[in-house]
C-alpha cells in the first residue's frame, strides 16, 4: 500500500559517463531504468516526483523537474527534491537502482522518523531525507562539497541494513545482464 506521507524522488540527471549513454532510456525487463524506477516509487508512495536536468531532454513518460543546477551531482537532485516535494518526507531513488523494491523505500522512510535522513549501510542513496536537511545541502553546494555522503556526517541519520542484492547499481550496459 503506497503511503501518503511521503514524496517519492527520481533522480535522472546523472552524466551517464561511464554508460555511454542516458542510463535512464535502457532497458531492463521490458522498461526502461526510468519507467521501472517510476513504477517501484509509485507503489510505494502516492506522490512522486522525477528531478534532473530540462535540457537533457529525455524521452521520458513522465515529467521532469530542473534542478535549477549546472552541476551534476547527487546531492543537487537530493535538494532540488526536498525543495519541490508536497511532503517534508523523501525517499530519492537513482534511476540506475533496478532492483530496488517498494519494501525497501517504505523501510527508509519509516526509519527516517526523528532523524533528518535514514539510509543503507552502503551509502546515501536510496535514501529518505527529510526537508529539515535542507539547510545543511545547501551549504554544502555553496562550497562546492558535492559528496552526499560526507554530508551525511552533518545530518542526524540512521543506517539500517538492506539486502545488497537489492541496491545493485547499475555503471555500464553490462551491469544490465
Amino acid at each position: 500500500m503506497a503511503s501518503d506521507g511521503v514524496t517519492g524522488v527520481l533522480l535522472v540527471g546523472g552524466a551517464s559517463r561511464r554508460f555511454g549513454s542516458p542510463k535512464a532510456l535502457a532497458h531492463v525487463g521490458g522498461e526502461t531504468l526510468a519507467e521501472r524506477a517510476w513504477r517501484t516509487l509509485g507503489e510505494a508512495f502516492t506522490h512522486r516526483i522525477a528531478v534532473g536536468k530540462a535540457g537533457d531532454g529525455l524521452p521520458l513518460p513522465f515529467a521532469v523537474a530542473d534542478d535549477g543546477a549546472e552541476l551534476r551531482a547527487a546531492i543537487v537532485g537530493v535538494a532540488a527534491g526536498l525543495r519541490a516535494a508536497p511532503t517534508d518526507l523523501c525517499v530519492v531513488v537513482p534511476v540506475d537502482l533496478p532492483d530496488v523494491t517498494p519494501a525497501v523505500l517504505l523501510a527508509l522512510a519509516d526509519a527516517a522518523a526523528g532523524v533528518q535522513a535514514a539510509v543503507p549501510q552502503t551509502g546515501p542513496l536510496p535514501g529518505a531525507y527529510s526537508r529539515s536537511a535542507l539547510p545543511v545541502l545547501e551549504r554544502r553546494i555553496r562550497r562546492g562539497e558535492l559528496a552526499l555522503r560526507e554530508a551525511l556526517t552533518e545530518l542526524d541519520a540512521r543506517t539500517i541494513e538492506v539486502d545488497e542484492a537489492l541496491l545493485r547499481n547499475v555503471n555500464v550496459p553490462a551491469d544490465l545482464a
